[in-house]
């Protein structure tokens, strides 16, 4: 499918999740940067759902990034374990609130170089908290949903988040991709899941039949 094939199918598919989701906000809870970064860590092979269960503790426990420098680390791991990974997570969570205390004076960085160099954030964490939080718009945060979605619907035919985030960067306004991304995690839930479905009647894939129709 040509590049210009492949714009006309995004603008579709943004226009659709736009009539669908006309504001949209992260469904994580959180109050400052650095919490909203911990809570995209934790979020990794988990439901929203569940880490905002447990960060409601978690955040009243450690309530600053020094908090988090000094925490014990196999008490830590208790407070997360139901996110699932929960040492690994752990680990990069204390080390990263460590580089934060001690490099950026308890503030999150904003840039994407450094952002990727705290343990436990590859460029869809960094997209995410660059783009939501500081309005720093970097790429495309490629997650599970986006990864699925984005093949079904004809915006990629990659597998490697990194070369999916390039093949919709290419065919989505850049003003769109934040939100893009937080519109397509809650169509994938609420509309198109990844269990076996009927696909033909999904919103979007309805909206790309009929217009395409029209247009050849």
């Amino acid at each position: 499918m040509d590049i210009e094939l492949r714009k006309k199918r995004a603008a579709i598919i943004v226009k659709t999740l736009k009539k669908l989701f006309p504001t949209i906000q992260p469904s994580l809870q959180f109050s400052t940067p650095f919490e909203f970064l911990v809570a995209v860590i934790l979020s990794a092979q988990c439901t929203d759902a569940r880490v905002n269960m447990v960060t409601k503790n978690l955040f009243k426990r450690y309530r600053s990034v020094q908090d988090f420098v000094h925490a014990n680390q196999l008490e830590f791991e208790q407070d997360i374990r139901s996110t699932g990974f929960y040492r690994n997570k752990a680990k990069n969570i204390l080390a990263t609130a460590k580089i934060i205390h001690e490099t950026y004076h308890d503030k999150v960085p904003q840039t994407m170089k450094e952002m990727l160099e705290l343990p436990g954030v590859a460029r869809k964490t960094a997209n995410v908290v660059l783009g939501y939080e500081f309005g720093i718009v970097e790429g495309v945060a490629v997650d599970t949903h986006v990864l699925r979605l984005s093949r079904l619907y004809g915006l990629t035919t990659e597998k490697n988040p990194d070369k999916i985030e390039q093949d919709l960067m290419k065919v989505l306004p850049k003003k769109e991709w934040v939100k893009f991304t937080m519109r397509m995690v809650e169509y994938g839930r609420k509309f198109c899941p990844a269990k076996k479905h009927d696909h033909t009647n999904c919103p979007i894939s309805l909206a790309l039949t009929n217009t395409i129709e029209r247009l050849f």
